[in-house]
């Protein structure tokens, strides 16, 4: 099995945080990758500056984050999260676990290494939760209800371009497929991917050209998206369950590596290289 690069512990904050009922997830994740054989893995938590608008499921879930509609994510506590690497490291010496924290919307925060200095860590995953409305900003889930569900998609994957050249620093860009994710079937029929081939494409070169490598999630994952990363130039891939629980660890990651082989991808020397072509 590969390495599953994107994985959240207790330190991030949608899980509770290390003072929740859920304190300890990352000594239990790491004990599911062996017990699964996952031989690396990288504890990706949440490191989100800029807050969002949220609606009243959001609003509920984390009532002590949101306030006059709008969520603020807690800095990561990163001494206590390195503490908690290193304590897993010594308990699962078998396991290489890897420092590394989700960079949420890195176009737009820049040099964060006030807060968390990114160069000391293994991995560092960019991504994209959210698209601006007027000064503010909010996720696709949230933009679906009021705007056109194609334009949200569209939109999404033009701002992908944008953080893709922004110059910030980032390894890999996490799930481009975000806003498929809560693309709403029920009013706007199946989800068609063909309609969406070129904005895909594009964001997938300028990916490319930044010298990112692209996230395969393995629990969303489809043929076309390490094909097309193929075509446009991708050079490189990792594997992510973006779990926030020890049992999603490596979900579906045996069909992940069927696609991204097919696609020309290999891995590298050591479990938690990036795979490439």
């Amino acid at each position: 099995m590969p390495s599953d690069s994107h994985v959240h512990s207790e330190w991030s904050w949608d899980t509770g945080g290390p003072r929740s009922a859920a304190a300890g997830t990352m000594a239990r994740t790491c004990a599911r990758a062996v017990e699964i054989g996952l031989p690396a893995l990288a504890v990706t938590d949440h490191l989100d500056v800029e807050g969002w608008l949220v609606g009243a499921e959001d609003a509920r879930r984390f009532p002590a984050l949101v306030h006059d509609g709008r969520l603020r994510p807690p800095p990561l506590e990163i001494d206590g999260y390195l503490a908690a690497v290193d304590r897993c490291r010594a308990a699962y010496p078998q396991l290489r676990v890897l420092t590394g924290v989700e960079l949420g919307e890195p176009h737009l925060v820049g040099d964060v290494a006030g807060t968390v200095d990114l160069r000391t860590l293994d991995r560092v995953v960019g991504s994209l939760h959210t698209l601006p409305v007027g000064e503010e900003r909010a996720e696709p889930r949230g933009l679906y209800e009021d705007h056109d569900p194609a334009d949200v998609v569209h939109a999404y994957l033009e701002e992908m371009v944008v953080m893709a050249g922004s110059g910030t620093r980032f390894d890999v860009v996490a799930h481009l497929d975000y806003a498929v994710r809560s693309w709403p079937t029920a009013r706007a029929g199946a989800f068609d991917v063909t309609r969406f081939e070129d904005g895909f494409r594009q964001a997938m070169r300028a990916i490319a050209r930044s010298g990112s490598a692209l996230e395969m999630s393995a629990a969303l994952l489809q043929p076309w998206m390490p094909r097309w990363w193929a075509e446009e130039g991708g050079r490189a891939v990792s594997f992510a369950s973006d779990a926030h629980v020890p049992d999603a660890l490596g979900v579906r990651f045996g069909e992940a590596v069927a696609m991204v082989e097919a696609a020309g991808f290999r891995p590298g020397a050591r479990p938690e290289d990036l795979w490439r072509r």
